[in-house]
């Protein structure tokens, strides 16, 4: 089964975490901030609003008129800052539904998407954008029903803010993204192993390397992002058939990368490393198809 003829695929738009990087070393992998698509039994789900919306935008053009449900896990800015150059937003005839969950502070994410583009941030305010637009907060635990038996299942991550993960299910199909997420140092995130439990393909957070994440020159504990290997562990608890590493840190080249995916492949066979342009397909009786 092809990626085209498949019900339930994914498509990788921005695969990089902190801050956009382009530049020759980062050519294979690619340098835009968090957006992934699924395409789940007739029904369009966008995941992050990094620089690859933008990316995706410019793709969807083609589609016109667009209904698709855009789902934010948080509203650091690389998860946000593509939203402003999203051009199916401003066109009439498209149809967003946006999520999010609201921040402690009490901001809705309709909240957080407006502050980012006024003056001084930006020229444009949400307001002349015009498509429709329709915000519904999430709450954990609830299960989202979009339809044709497209479920999405909202779950807690370890972020500075708080930052929402999100399984999306079709029958006994599913797939799970996950980031940004920090791993507990005593103990693995069963309410993670939960929202990833058996699932076809797990997106997850592993930025760093175990030696990078416990540097004693320049430690990232506290930071809000996990390493490969205790994805690895986390994957491997919650019998799930896919692995994909995610949220690439900036300063790791294409080289590095590959690096780490060999490393990543002798722990968990079925592990692969997210890149730009990268495609998925989860088929009722067949195996993940990879492109």
């Amino acid at each position: 089964m092809s990626i085209s003829d498949s019900q339930f695929s994914i498509h990788f738009w921005g695969v990089r975490g902190s801050i956009a990087t382009p530049g020759v070393s980062t050519v294979r992998y690619g340098g835009n901030t968090p957006c992934v698509e699924m395409r789940c039994h007739g029904k369009r789900l966008i995941f992050d609003g990094g620089t690859g919306l933008r990316v995706l935008g410019q793709h969807l053009l083609k589609e016109m008129p667009i209904d698709a449900h855009l789902f934010f896990t948080h509203s650091h800015w690389d998860h946000i800052q593509g939203f402003p150059f999203f051009t199916p937003a401003f066109i009439k005839g498209n149809t967003f539904h946006i999520y999010g969950k609201v921040a402690p502070n009490g901001q809705t994410m309709q909240d957080r998407l407006e502050e980012q583009m006024l003056h001084p941030n930006f020229p444009v305010p949400l307001r002349i954008m015009g498509a429709a637009m329709h915000f519904r907060d999430v709450e954990v635990p609830s299960k989202i029903d979009l339809g044709n038996g497209v479920t999405v299942e909202p779950g807690m991550l370890n972020h500075p803010g708080e930052a929402t993960g999100y399984r999306v299910s079709w029958g006994n199909e599913s797939a799970v993204y996950a980031t940004d997420t920090e791993h507990f140092a005593d103990r693995i995130d069963e309410s993670l192993v939960h929202l990833a439990r058996d699932a076809d393909v797990l997106i997850i957070d592993a930025t760093y390397s175990d030696e990078q994440y416990w540097s004693k020159t320049s430690p990232k504990v506290g930071w809000g992002h996990s390493t490969w290997q205790e994805a690895v562990k986390l994957a491997e608890a919650a019998n799930v058939k896919t692995l994909v590493i995610f949220h690439h840190d900036p300063v790791h080249s294409d080289d590095y990368l590959d690096e780490i995916g060999r490393q990543v492949q002798e722990k968990f066979p079925s592990a692969v490393m997210a890149r730009e342009g990268m495609a998925i397909s989860i088929p009722t009786h067949s195996s993940i198809a990879i492109t």
